[in-house]
């Protein structure tokens, strides 16, 4: 038995038939969900990692979504050289076709961290996308890594030129835009009411704004007054 057989064979036995039917409602259309816990499965992926790692990334045939997400996990603990990491994100971004594959990936790409320049270049193919999942990865990259005062400027610059009509790409987008909000209030603010962003992704930020506990009261009440 093989390691991708191995894997499968352990997210069968740590499955929970009501964790299953919740993570399916917030998946809709996606039909290969076992139900495993998320902090189960990061277990799993340093398991895999301290073990066989390179036969189970090259690994393309998923019986549960789950095995898509361990790959995600598994590339986000490598400790090679950027470039190394670089290729196996690209062969893993095809596989992402849900939110929660997307957004677990990306958050676990720490390695990002000390390779910020390089990862900003490697990301701009994404963010030009045409492709659903293509965006929203290079978005949450964003989100996660680049909202900071050295890449504000262009994060908001290259995330309010974004045009799709993709839900998962747009709604990644305004909650990158509200990130930058939280904590570049001002020059968000002035970026979005003068730029030719989107009407949709704009009224989608707004609200992902208003969502934020971080934001006061009277804020949350002048910042409604902008919806298109």
């Amino acid at each position: 038995m093989n390691i991708a057989e191995n894997v499968r064979k352990r997210i069968k036995l740590e499955s929970e038939e009501k964790y299953q039917k919740f993570s399916s409602s917030l998946l809709p259309g996606v039909k290969n969900v076992a139900g495993v816990r998320l902090p189960i499965l990061r277990k799993i992926a340093r398991e895999i990692y301290k073990s066989d790692w390179r036969n189970f990334l090259e690994n393309n045939s998923y019986e549960f979504m789950e095995e898509k997400m361990l790959k995600g996990m598994v590339i986000g603990l490598l400790k090679e050289q950027a470039d190394v990491i670089f290729n196996y994100i690209e062969k893993f971004i095809p596989d992402i076709d849900n939110w929660a594959i997307c957004d677990s990936f990306c958050c676990g790409l720490k390695f990002i961290n000390k390779n910020k320049s390089e990862t900003w270049k490697f990301i701009q193919k994404y963010l030009n996308s045409k492709k659903e999942y293509e965006i929203r990865f290079g978005a949450v990259i964003i989100l996660n890594f680049f909202v900071d005062k050295e890449y504000i400027d262009n994060a908001l610059k290259i995330l309010s030129k974004i045009k799709t009509n993709d839900y998962y790409a747009q709604m990644a987008i305004a909650w990158a835009l509200s990130i930058c909000y939280v904590k570049f209030e001002e020059k968000t603010l002035n970026h979005l009411l003068n730029s030719n962003m989107d009407k949709y992704i704009f009224n989608k930020t707004i609200q992902k704004i208003i969502e934020s506990n971080r934001i006061s009261k009277e804020t949350k009440s002048e910042l409604k007054l902008l919806k298109k």
